[in-house]
Order: structure tokens, then C-alpha cells, then sequence
């Protein structure tokens, strides 16, 4: 069968597969050839990502990995060096609800801006000024409807002004369109089914169709399927990265509810939300570790969101948006994400095995840290810096770390 030859091969052709490519590839001319083992680009995790780029997170090496991401978000173009992207930057903001005082707000708040994030604090007031359509009100919110509720407003509440979320899948078009323009050999139906490990390191893969690419670089970066690439390559590690079904529900966002509607985080519903791009429909997701369900088979599972969950989270939106309407049927869809049960946080990095570089683990956060992820693995490959890169170490997120300790292991971490 066919043998072939690379200096880095990239398992995984997602957001953060091909976003490595790419970041190799504007700063080196070594071979890379990327192996997708479905038809197209986003069947996986980034297909069904709400792309949010929001900026708050509790620890501050993680801020810094958003924020960074965020700078090239917002300089989509230039990163690329495309004329004409497909992925768009919306610039609409970030709510947090968060059961906070102002006290809390507001060193949430300072917290932000001494990393250079343009965020404040608004009392209820400012915010029916600057979202007339979205309930100021803070009282925990009963989903099932068995609890009458009454609406109180909230003291403070913390705005990210200057993210929102992308085009998840013209993101990944994007930086596959870069990666190719540099070299990068991104093949699809191809899927991975050995690893070849000799004396401790890796020399090549091998594929379903029974070739076989040399090569001293293998980059894991299949995401709900990382757990069975790791196998091939008999790495052990102590780190619990688990394939998680995750849903979201969407449906019209008429005209009667008073725009704007920026990115909400709503902890007295347990659910956050954003407009799509054409502003004509919602999309709402859990912020619930209880929502997150544990899946023992990435390929085989129901993509389709439950009822149950829809009937429920829908109660959620129309509380918060008091003004749309009890019209029209809302659907929904199920994707997939891996979570680190430990911490929550990504494993990134080289691992025991020479040669074999783990990107897994991003419980969530992994499309809005893909490019600075990228950068820290194009530095670490290539010990070549570029525009945009990050300061942020890569030891941070590496595999041989101790769990690090986060309050709430959600997605919000």
C-alpha cells in the first residue's frame, strides 16, 4: 500500500486540528499533513459549537488565552491573510447574570479590564437601557413551573463589550483555506487506525485504507474521539477526557422583542443564549454540568435534542426575554464536546511518548481558545514566533500537571 512522508501529522481536521496546521504553516516550511477521518470539515465538535468568544473565566491564565483569541477574532482577516473570509466576527457583547454581589461584580469587573478587556459593571437600570428586551430580574427561575415565580431585579451585572461570538464553521473553512494556501495536505477519509510507536517515540500512522504516513510529529487532536488515538499510541494518562453530549435549542427571534440582544449568561435559568448571525433566530444551550450526559460512543448517538430538554430550557428564554412571543414550534440539536472531569481545563502538549503532542480536553471552551492553543503548539513545533501569537506558557494546560483547582466544573469554569 501507499507509504507517504511528514514532519507533522495533525489527527483531527476540527477547529483546533486545523488551526495548528495553519499556525505551523505561516511560520515554517515544514510538511504537515492534517487526516480528517470524516467527508468534510466541522462533523465533529466545531460543527455544532455556539462560538461564543467571551472572556471571563475564573482563572487568569485562561483570560488571557480568551482574550488573546479574541484579538484575533476581531482581526479575522489580517490573521489569515484572506481578502475575503467567510467567518464573521459579531460584535454584540457579553451579559453576565451571575448570582453575584456587587462587590463580586465589580472585582470581576477590575479583574477584566487589568487584562485589557473592555468590560463594566451596570446596575438594572443601565441595563434596560441598553437591552430593553432582557429581564433584569435575579430570583431563581423553577424550569418545571411548579414554583410561581416573582420577578425582583438584580443589583449589578457584568458586560463584556467587546467580544460575542463567530461563525463557528467559516472559522474552520477559513483556517483550512490559510492552511492549505501554505502547504498543509488536509485529507479527508482518513482515518487514523494505528499509531506506530518504536523505543518511546512515534514514526508514523496508520490509515483505514492501509497506508501508511511516516513521520516523528503526530499531533492528537481528534477531540471526542482523542481517547481512542491515545490508545493506539499506548499512552497512559491520568486524566478522566470524557465524550459528552451537549443540546441546544433554537427557534425565531421575531421583530416585536426589542433588539439589541447581546450574549447572555443567565444563572437564574441555568442556560445562555445568543441571536444567530441573520438575528431572525435564537439559540439557547445549558449552563448545567447535570445537562452535560456522559456518551460511551462518539460515533453512535442521538443528534437530535431531547423534547424534554426543549419544553424545559424554552421556559428559561421566555422569562428572560419577556417579550417573545408563545409562537411557533422550537427545535433543537445535539453535538458533541470532550470535558475533563478533573478540572475542566485542556491537556496540551507533548506527552511520555516522544513525538506524540496531546490538544484534548477543552470541556467546552474549545473553539474560542483554538487559535491561541494553535499559536502555543506552532511555537513549541516550530520555535518560530508570529503576528498575534500568545505569552501565554503551554505548560499551563500540560499533561504531566497537577488537577487545578476550579470552583464550579461547568462550562462557564
Amino acid at each position: 500500500m501507499a507509504r507517504d512522508t511528514a514532519d507533522v501529522v495533525i489527527i483531527g481536521g476540527g477547529i483546533i486540528g486545523m488551526s495548528i496546521a495553519h499556525q505551523i504553516a505561516r511560520r515554517s516550511n515544514l510538511k504537515v499533513i492534517v487526516l480528517e477521518k470524516g467527508v468534510g470539515l466541522g462533523e465533529g465538535s466545531t460543527g455544532g459549537s455556539s462560538a461564543i468568544t467571551r472572556q471571563r473565566y475564573s482563572k487568569l491564565e485562561s483570560i488571557r488565552v480568551a482574550r488573546d483569541g479574541n484579538l484575533i477574532w476581531r482581526n479575522w482577516a489580517e490573521y489569515t491573510g484572506l481578502s475575503e473570509p467567510v467567518g464573521t466576527f459579531h460584535d454584540i457583547g457579553v451579559l453576565w447574570m451571575m448570582h453575584d454581589s456587587i462587590q463580586g461584580v465589580e472585582a470581576d469587573k477590575d479583574r477584566l479590564v487589568a487584562e485589557g478587556i473592555d468590560a463594566v459593571m451596570v446596575d438594572a437600570a443601565d441595563l434596560k437601557n441598553l437591552y430593553p428586551g432582557v429581564s433584569a430580574c435575579m430570583v431563581p427561575f423553577d424550569l418545571t413551573g411548579e414554583i410561581e415565580h416573582e420577578c425582583a431585579d438584580g443589583d449589578a451585572f457584568l458586560i463584556e463589550r467587546d467580544t460575542g461570538f463567530f461563525d463557528a464553521t467559516g472559522a474552520l473553512l477559513d483556517v483550512a483555506t490559510a492552511a492549505r494556501a501554505g502547504g498543509v495536505d488536509v485529507r479527508m477519509r482518513a482515518e487514523v487506525v494505528d499509531v506506530s510507536v518504536v523505543g518511546g517515540r512515534v514514526t508514523g500512522v496508520t490509515l483505514a485504507d492501509g497506508s501508511s504516513i511516516d513521520a516523528p510529529m503526530i499531533v492528537n487532536a481528534a477531540g471526542p474521539w482523542c481517547n481512542r488515538i491515545s490508545a493506539m499510541a499506548g499512552l497512559e494518562t491520568p486524566w478522566e477526557l470524557v465524550p459528552t453530549r451537549i443540546q441546544v435549542l433554537y427557534r425565531a427571534l421575531p421583530a416585536e422583542v426589542p433588539r439589541p440582544v447581546p450574549v447572555t449568561c443567565d444563572a437564574p435559568g441555568g442556560v445562555y443564549f445568543r441571536p444567530e448571525a441573520g438575528d431572525g433566530q435564537i439559540i439557547l444551550g445549558s449552563l448545567l454540568e447535570e445537562d452535560e450526559l456522559e456518551l460511551a460512543d462518539p460515533d453512535r448517538y442521538n443528534q437530535t435534542a431531547d423534547r424534554a430538554f426543549i419544553d424545559t430550557k424554552i421556559h428559561a428564554l421566555h422569562h428572560r426575554l419577556p417579550d417573545l412571543p408563545y409562537v411557533g414550534v422550537p427545535g433543537g440539536m445535539a453535538s458533541l464536546y470532550t470535558v475533563n472531569r478533573q478540572d475542566v481545563l485542556p491537556i496540551v502538549g507533548p506527552t511520555t511518548i516522544d513525538g506524540f503532542a496531546v490538544v484534548n480536553g477543552f470541556s467546552g471552551h474549545g473553539f474560542k481558545e483554538s487559535q491561541v492553543i494553535a499559536s502555543m503548539m506552532a511555537q513549541w513545533i516550530t520555535d518560530e514566533r508570529a503576528d498575534l501569537d500568545t505569552d501565554v506558557p503551554m505548560e499551563f494546560f500540560s499533561i504531566d500537571r497537577d488537577p487545578i483547582d476550579i470552583a464550579e466544573h461547568t462550562v462557564l469554569a
